[in-house]
């Protein structure tokens, strides 16, 4: 008996070191699997993003790639420089993105054309580094750029696209150049052209009113908001038509419009075709004494300090900031106007300074909550950045409060209307006759 106790207690212990050797593989192996929940709990972010757009990582010491694609040569470069100087602005003012800096890298160039943004686009979506644009400066190009920068899984926000195309009808319709990843902070023109109609119609007390656009998907979109609108509020439009971007005798067009006796002529088009309307329209027999009003296309200082615009009504968004304060870098508008003049020795030239800036802090917040850093990388989920944009709802900028509907427009819609004098620019600007807010 006390042999086979013994024997037993032998094999009780060899069962012992067994299960002790055992459990310290266990051990072992609940350390690796502590080490590996430990690495999982570092991949666990709450970041935005699933993944379905693809990722982009920055690697340690590179910079986050975003782009600005404005107008910035050529007849309409005073609404493209502000614009990208704004972009510039708000970047220094926001700083870093979890540690990772970010750059704009070469300024590009939209051409204020169809050509140009899809040239321009072309060239972004080749380099899949780039998180997402501001821009473009024209909504033409924009047609041309945004299926393209779509495609990529990029976003593109715009500061003074206004083609109710680019998003949408305001009734649940979208428009038929909108694509996901499209925003803007800039009004949809349907509020614009509400709101010049209102003023010529109700203010004005006209009731015969004309429109000229370009073709372009911007003029050609507002003279037809601004038509709808007038006659839906009892008024007759007695033309529509259209100049080529290249003309410079419009006498045969004005003497069509004449025809119709008008008592207000609207053309939100751009310089220099817009010179050339202002100059010659009260030449022509029939309009010597008709109302010239033009769009945020020639709320520009260059065409607003011209003879022939003195006196003419300009609508455009509401610039009356005060002190708004855009709520990621702390920046009014006064603030950042004394900055604008310091870096580069002069004001804003053209509306949607304040519009860019906010476009890039919005893409700047999007980046930083669909990002994490991983291995010291910081990886960006392109998904995320449009589910941040998507949902962004009460964001205060400097333009506003601006809340992104299903088709990208975030913007503050408020309108005004300006009158003009030509010998001073600033003062005009400031000259509001009339606002509009929806």
């Amino acid at each position: 008996m006390k042999f086979k106790f013994l024997r037993l207690l032998g094999v009780m212990f060899a069962f012992a070191l067994v299960a002790a050797a055992c459990g310290g593989s266990d051990d072992d192996s609940s350390s690796e699997s502590s080490s590996g929940s430990s690495s999982a709990a570092e991949e666990t972010h709450d970041s935005l993003g699933d993944g379905s757009l693809g990722v982009v990582t920055v690697e340690a010491g590179e910079d986050i790639q975003i782009r600005s694609l404005n107008a910035i040569t050529g007849d309409v470069a005073f609404l493209g420089i502000p614009n990208q100087r704004g972009v510039e602005q708000a970047l220094a003012d926001f700083g870093d993105i979890h540690g990772f800096s970010v750059t704009i890298g070469t300024g590009l160039d939209d051409l204020c054309s169809a050509d140009g943004g899809q040239a321009a686009a072309q060239t972004i979506v080749a380099d899949e580094q780039v998180v997402g644009v501001i821009g473009t400066s024209c909504s033409g190009a924009a047609t041309a750029a945004s299926p393209l920068i779509s495609e990529a899984g990029m976003v593109m926000i715009s500061p003074s696209n206004t083609s109710p195309a680019l998003t949408s009808d305001l009734a649940g319709t979208a428009g038929d150049n909108y694509h996901p990843g499209y925003y803007r902070t800039a009004h949809n023109d349907l509020f614009q052209g509400a709101a010049m109609a209102k003023f010529v119609y109700e203010e004005l007390g006209i009731s015969a009113a004309a429109a000229i656009h370009d073709g372009d998907p911007y003029t050609q979109g507002l003279a037809q908001a601004f038509a709808d609108a007038f006659e839906n509020l009892g008024g007759t439009v007695t033309g529509f038509t259209g100049v080529n971007k290249e003309d410079t005798d419009m006498v045969p067009v004005l003497t069509e419009i004449a025809a119709g006796s008008p008592g207000a002529l609207f053309f939100p088009i751009f310089q220099p075709a817009g010179d050339f309307v202002a100059d010659q329209a009260p030449g022509v027999s029939g309009l010597d004494g008709v109302v010239l009003l033009g769009a945020d296309g020639l709320q520009v200082q260059t065409f607003m300090e011209l003879p022939q615009a003195d006196g003419m009504y300009l609508s455009g968004p509401d610039l009356r900031y005060g002190s708004n304060t855009n709520q990621s870098t702390g920046v009014t508008a006064d603030q950042f106007l004394a900055d604008y003049e310091s870096n580069n020795g002069n004001a804003p030239e053209a509306p949607f300074w304040a519009h860019s800036y906010d476009a890039t802090t919005i893409l700047l917040e999007a980046i930083k909550a669909a990002s994490h850093v991983h291995d010291g990388n910081l990886e960006i989920d392109r998904a995320g950045v449009r589910e941040y944009l998507d949902g962004l709802s009460g964001y205060e900028g400097i333009i506003g409060t601006l809340s992104c509907d299903d088709f990208g427009d975030c913007g503050a819609q408020r309108i005004t209307v300006v009158q003009n004098s030509s010998a001073d620019f600033a003062g005009s600007i400031e000259n509001v006759v009339f606002s509009f807010a929806p």
